[in-house]
C-alpha cells in the first residue's frame, strides 16, 4: 500500500520550498550588494565582512546544528529554523547600518544551514524507498531555481529605491508556506509508527521503538560499533572529495572563459550567468529521474568521471589560451553619489559574472574586470560576488581567431564540470549521508560531516590564488582533475549502492560489513539477502 498523495506532495513541498529558500538566501546577495555599497558607503573590506557573515552563520548552525537536530526533532528544528530566517530577514529589510547587515546575514546564514540538515534528513524518515531519491533530491533543484529565481528578482528590483530590502525580504515567502505544509505531517519516523492509518509505512521504515531503542554518544562516530567508523569514512570522504575536485573554484573562472568567448556586454553577462544556472537545473532534474533508477552509486561516479575529464580539459585548455588572473576587483569609486558605473556596466551577476570589460565604443574610460577568487557555497556551488579593492585592472586580452575553438572548448568544459557536479554530487552526497547512519545519531553525523565540507569549502577557496601563483592555473586545474580522479577511486571502492532499500536494511548491511571496502563493485541492490528486522510498535 503506498502513501497517500497528499501527503507525498506535502513532503516534496517541504523538500522544494527548504532548497528554494536556500538557494535564493544564497545569491540574492548578488545583486543587492551593489545598491548596499552605494547606500551605506562599503569599503572593499566591509562588503567582504558582508559577503562572508553568511558563511559564518552557516558554519556555526553546522557545528551545533546536530544536537538540535536530534534533541528537538527534525520538524521542530525545520520550524525553529524558519522563525530565525523571519528574524533574520526583518533585521536585513529594516537595516539601518554596518551592523545590523551583518548581524542579519549572520542569523540568516544559520538558519538555511540547520534547515538543509534537518530537511534532508526529515524527508529521507517519512518517505520510502522507492520515492526517498527523488524527494530528497528535489532539495537540491529547489536551491538551483532559488538561485535563477533570486537573479529574476535582483533583476527586476535594481531600480526601485530601496530595492535591496525588497530582495531580502521576499526569502520569507518560501520559508512561511514550507511552514504550513510541516504543520500536516508527523513530528518524526516514531510519530509516523504510532499513526499508521495517518501514513502508511512500507518497505520496513518503521523505526526501532521502546526501550530496546540504542543509544550512541558523539564519539560512537569514530568507533567500531554498528561499523560507525566505515559510516564516517564514506559520510567524510563524499563531503572532501566534492571540495577538493575545485567545485567552489572552477566557477570563479566562469567570467574569464565568457570573456575569452565573447561575452563583453553586460546583457551578454546577464545571459551567461542565467544559462549556467539553467544548466544546473536541467543536470538536477535529470539526476532527480535517475537517482532510484540508476542508482546513487552510479551517478557519483558518472558525475565524478565527467568532472575529471572537464576539469581537466580546462587546465588543458589554458596552456594554449592565456587566461588572466590578475588581482583586480570590483571599483567601487563613488565619493560623488553617482548610481552607476561607467558605461552602465556595474550590473552584479552573482556567481560567475562580475562586470564585463566595456566594448571599443569608448575606450577612454577603464576597463573594469574582475578576476579575483569568490568562494561558492559547497552545496550548490553558486558564488556570491567578491567584493574587491578599488582599481582598474584591463582584463585579458581577447583571443586570436585562431583560439577561439579553444575558447569555446573551454566553455563546454565549463558547462560539463557544472553538470557533472549536479548530476552526481551535488544531489547525492546528502542523500547518502541522510541514509547511512541510525536515526539516534543521524542529525549529529550529518552536521558533523556538514561542518568539514564548509571547513574543505574556506581551504579550497583561500588556496586558490596562493596555488595559482605557485604552480600555475593550466597545472592547479589538472591538479583538481587528478583529484577527482582519486575521488572516483574513492567511490568506486567504499560508497554502498543504497537504492531501493529500506534505512532499516541500509543500517543493517553496514552493521554486517565491518570494512567499508566490503561496500565495493561487487555489491548490488538484488544480490543480498536480507534479514527482516522484527519491530515492535510501542502501546
Amino acid at each position: 500500500m503506498g502513501r497517500p498523495p497528499p501527503v507525498l506532495t506535502l513532503c516534496a513541498s517541504v523538500s522544494l520550498l527548504g532548497g528554494l529558500t536556500f538557494g535564493y538566501e544564497l545569491a540574492v546577495i548578488s545583486g543587492a550588494l551593489l545598491p548596499l555599497q552605494l547606500d551605506f558607503g562599503l569599503s572593499c573590506l566591509e562588503q567582504e565582512l558582508l559577503v562572508g557573515s553568511l558563511l559564518l552563520g552557516a558554519l556555526l548552525a553546522s557545528l551545533v546544528g546536530g544536537f538540535l537536530i536530534d534533541c528537538y526533532g527534525r520538524k521542530q528544528a525545520i520550524l525553529g529554523s524558519n522563525l530565525v530566517l523571519l528574524a533574520g530577514s526583518l533585521s536585513l529589510g529594516l537595516a539601518g547600518s554596518l551592523a545590523w547587515l551583518v548581524l542579519g546575514r549572520s542569523v540568516v546564514g544559520f538558519a538555511i544551514s540547520l534547515s538543509s540538515m534537518a530537511c534532508c534528513i526529515y524527508v529521507s524518515e517519512l518517505v520510502g524507498p522507492r520515492q526517498r531519491g527523488v524527494l530528497v533530491s528535489l532539495y537540491e533543484a529547489g536551491i538551483t531555481v532559488g538561485i535563477l529565481l533570486s537573479y529574476a528578482l535582483n533583476y527586476a528590483l535594481a531600480g526601485v529605491p530601496w530595492g535591496w530590502r525588497h530582495m531580502f525580504g521576499w526569502a520569507t515567502a518560501p520559508a512561511v508556506l514550507q511552514s504550513l505544509s510541516l504543520l500536516f505531517l508527523p513530528a518524526d519516523a516514531d510519530e509516523t509508527a504510532a499513526h499508521k492509518d495517518l501514513i502508511p509505512l512500507q518497505g520496513g521504515e518503521t523505526p526501532r521503538l521502546g526501550l530496546g531503542r540504542p543509544r550512541y554518544s558523539f564519539l560512537d562516530l569514530f568507533g567500531t560499533r554498528d561499523n560507525m567508523r566505515g559510516r564516517t569514512t564514506v559520510g567524510l570522504g563524499l563531503v572532501l572529495f566534492q571540495q577538493l575536485t575545485g567545485q567552489p573554484n572552477v566557477l570563479s573562472y566562469a567570467s574569464t572563459i565568457f570573456l575569452s568567448v565573447g561575452f563583453h556586454g553586460g546583457s551578454s553577462a546577464v545571459l551567461a550567468s542565467v544559462g549556467l544556472g539553467a544548466v544546473k537545473v536541467a543536470a538536477t532534474l535529470i539526476a532527480m529521474g535517475l537517482v532510484d533508477r540508476a542508482g546513487r552509486r552510479a551517478l557519483l561516479l558518472a558525475g565524478c568521471a565527467f568532472m575529471a575529464l572537464s576539469v581537466s580539459g580546462i587546465g588543458l585548455v589554458s596552456f594554449a589560451v592565456p587566461m588572466d588572473s590578475g588581482p583586480s576587483c570590483l571599483a567601487v569609486p563613488n565619493a560623488t553619489g553617482q548610481t552607476s558605473f561607467p558605461g552602465d556596466r556595474h550590473l552584479l551577476q552573482g556567481s560567475s559574472l562580475p562586470p564585463m570589460p566595456k566594448t571599443n565604443e569608448d575606450q577612454r574610460e577603464p576597463i573594469l574586470f574582475a578576476a579575483k577568487k569568490t568562494k561558492p557555497h559547497p552545496r550548490s556551488g553558486a558564488t556570491p560576488p567578491q567584493p574587491a579593492l578599488s582599481s582598474a585592472f584591463p582584463g585579458p586580452p581577447l583571443p586570436a581567431p585562431g583560439h577561439a575553438l579553444l575558447c569555446w572548448t573551454a566553455l563546454l568544459c565549463l558547462m560539463v564540470f557544472v553538470s557533472a557536479f549536479s548530476f552526481g554530487f551535488g544531489p547525492v552526497t546528502w542523500l547518502v549521508l541522510s541514509e547511512i547512519y541510525p536515526v539516534e545519531i543521524r542529525g549529529r553525523a550529518f552536521a558533523f560531516c556538514n561542518s568539514f565540507n564548509w571547513a574543505a569549502n574556506l581551504l579550497i577557496s583561500l588556496s586558490f590564488l596562493d596555488l595559482i601563483g605557485t604552480i600555475g592555473l593550466s597545472w592547479t586545474f589538472l591538479l583538481y582533475g587528478l583529484t577527482a580522479v582519486l575521488g572516483l577511486g574513492f567511490i568506486y571502492v567504499f560508497v554502498p549502492e543504497t537504492k531501493g532499500q529500506s534505512l532499516a536494511e541500509i543500517d543493517q548491511q553496514f552493521q554486517k560489513r565491518r570494512f567499508a571496502l566490503s561496500f565495493g563493485h561487487r555489491q548490488n541492490s538484488t544480490g543480498i539477502q536480507y534479514s527482516r528486522i522484527e519491530v515492535s510498535a510501542a502501546s
